[in-house]
């Protein structure tokens, strides 16, 4: 690799950087710490990079102290393992500093782990992102061992949605009619077409997110694992996305695809599913009060973002709903083993052990009352089973109110409303 091309491609890098219109997201780094970005396909992990260093920069930073390549820039094309070095020698003839080092799609580089864990190891202070098709979060957690945190990169949440609609929330403007009314109107978009950050800019989302899904589902689950039967792994996504509010075992997942003609066996069901939890697709959520077996074998499945999970629906409003509280938990308290629902003579969507939180959705419980009687009811008898300091159900655009039934306080609250208070 020419070194000539590399400081020309550093100092590029140096006045791109700063033109990039960023959206703030609520992120925060240790001075010391080195990060790792993972999550699904065009969650912004690379526009993190670009917030990382801004705020450096507007910390008082200079180039001369950071290092930024993305490795999808054509000119470093044949760029191998053993020119990475070459980054830091050429930083070094410049400058004649260590660098902060930002390294974006370094998959594109075989064998860049080893120079990841070198830069670790010597104290450099490093950020990197990789596609999910060669990095994904499983890969990243034997590979680097310890030596980076790894940061979950999830679509914009509610708040930054707004944010990048320039609509800034406060209590003024929700108290205004025309304000909270251009708040609903963002959160219907939200609702059903998700928050990744690049469809927030397009006219016609759907097609936007059907091109997302398919490269996450062709590439990081498909192509990366060499499956052939293509046919089967849709079908089976298909019914994870129409079961979204039910727990479904391994063997009705296999029965179900099989019965479409696409044979399938258990372990493959298993396998397919782990695969699209790697990608970041789905998100299992398991049963608090079931057995290990069950809790292993027998989860709901999420998806990460609405307006996918939207793509294979026609009356999709409950789902959505659900989907979306969901995930905005995981978001807040992680993907593993923070989050659970409860089904054991009752059934409650959510219940939340670090809060002691339960919550019910109901998508509209004025035009459905035997279902809001139900949700009240499993609210209160799992009061009776576990710690329950809080009780909520979450409405689409129900007003919110105060229940006191029999000495507890059940919190009803619209979904847009509690999306902005979390």
């Amino acid at each position: 690799m020419d070194k000539n091309i590399l400081k020309r491609v550093i100092v590029d890098n140096q006045s791109e950087v700063p033109k990039y219109k960023v959206i703030s997201r609520d992120f925060t780094f240790e001075e010391f710490g080195n990060y790792v970005f993972v999550g699904i396909r065009r969650a912004g992990k690379s526009y993190l990079l670009y917030q990382r260093m801004q705020q450096l920069l507007a910390k008082g930073k200079q180039w001369d102290e950071m290092l930024y390549i993305n490795f999808e820039d054509e000119r470093l094309t044949g760029m191998v393992a053993e020119d990475l070095n070459l980054l830091l020698e050429v930083h070094l003839e410049m400058y004649g500093k260590k660098p902060i080092l930002f390294l974006d799609e370094i998959q594109n580089i075989p064998g860049w782990e080893k120079f990841a864990r070198r830069m670790a190891d010597t104290k450099h202070r490093v950020y990197i992102t990789g596609s999910n098709a060669s990095m994904l979060s499983q890969d990243i957690q034997t590979t680097l061992g310890g030596r980076y945190i790894p940061i979950d990169v999830y679509p914009y949440d509610f708040k930054e949605f707004l944010r990048a609609n320039n609509i800034s929330v406060t209590a003024h403007q929700l108290l205004s009619t025309e304000g909270k009314a251009e708040v609903l109107r963002k959160f219907n978009d939200y609702f059903y077409f998700g928050g990744f950050p690049e469809g927030a800019d397009f006219l016609v989302k759907r097609d936007y997110l059907t091109s997302v899904y398919q490269k996450i589902y062709m590439g990081d689950i498909a192509a990366r694992h060499t499956i052939e039967n293509t046919f089967a792994l849709r079908i089976l996504f298909k019914k994870l996305a129409e079961s979204t509010k039910q727990p479904l075992s391994f063997n009705r997942i296999a029965n179900i695809v099989s019965s479409t003609g696409a044979k399938i066996g258990t372990q493959t069901v298993i396998n397919y599913l782990e695969y699209a939890k790697d990608a970041w697709l789905i998100n299992p959520i398991q049963n608090i009060a079931g057995k290990l077996v069950e809790k292993e074998t027998a989860p709901k499945y999420y998806f990460t973002d609405n307006g996918i999970l939207n793509l294979f629906l026609l009356d999709a409003n409950t789902f959505l709903l659900e989907n979306m509280i969901a995930m905005n938990l995981l978001r807040k308290y992680g993907r593993n083993d923070s989050v659970y629902f409860y089904n054991k003579g009752i059934e409650v969507d959510f219940y939340i052990p670090d809060t002691y939180t339960a919550i019910q959705a109901c998508y509209n419980p004025d035009n459905n009352v035997g279902t809001y009687d139900r949700e009240v009811k499993a609210l209160l008898k799992i009061s009776e089973v576990l710690e329950c300091r809080k009780l909520q159900i979450i409405t689409r655009d129900t007003e919110e109110r105060m229940l006191e039934i029999n000495d507890k306080v059940i919190e009803v609250v619209p979904v847009w409303k509690w999306l902005l208070n979390m």
